[in-house]
């Protein structure tokens, strides 16, 4: 409990325990009716939640959220768009954030060496086989950079 207390021209500043802030009458109660507000505001939240949500249906293949949340599949393609609201708040509370900010799908390096290429091209290349552990087309490919050089 935070007290403040001016005394003439200064103000002095007290944390103190509860029993030391009844001692000094101040009203301690108000502290018992926060849980009460935020258990309110939580199950509202969550009965919206649920009204809105499960209730979402696919046009497409009649699916609802309620079918996602009890097999963990989607009916189709068009259900992301359906019930996109829903899978986004979902993915914030699994993730964190329903944007994806790391890295992007990149295929593995082909076997083949390319015919010709930039050596932006080939250095990408040599990238992606170090990366896949293909030690040997990496060294191909070093070796065509250096002849490029």
């Amino acid at each position: 409990m935070q007290l403040t207390e001016i005394e003439g021209t200064g103000v002095r500043l007290l944390h103190l325990c509860e029993r030391c802030a009844a001692e000094r009458g101040v009203e301690t109660a108000t502290a018992s009716a926060k849980p009460q507000v935020a258990d309110f505001l939580q199950s509202v939240h969550q009965q919206m939640q649920a009204t809105q949500g499960d209730a979402a249906r696919c046009a497409f293949c009649s699916s609802t959220f309620r079918d996602f949340r009890s097999t963990g599949r989607l009916g189709c393609a068009h259900c992301y768009d359906a019930f996109e609201k829903s899978m986004r708040d979902l993915l914030r509370r699994v993730h964190g954030n329903a944007r994806h900010n790391g890295r992007s799908y990149e295929p593995p390096a082909t076997n083949k060496l390319p015919d010709g290429g930039t050596a932006n091209e080939l250095k990408d290349r040599l990238r992606r086989a170090i990366d896949s552990e293909q030690f040997e087309l990496a060294a191909d490919i070093r070796d065509r950079l250096r002849g490029l050089g």
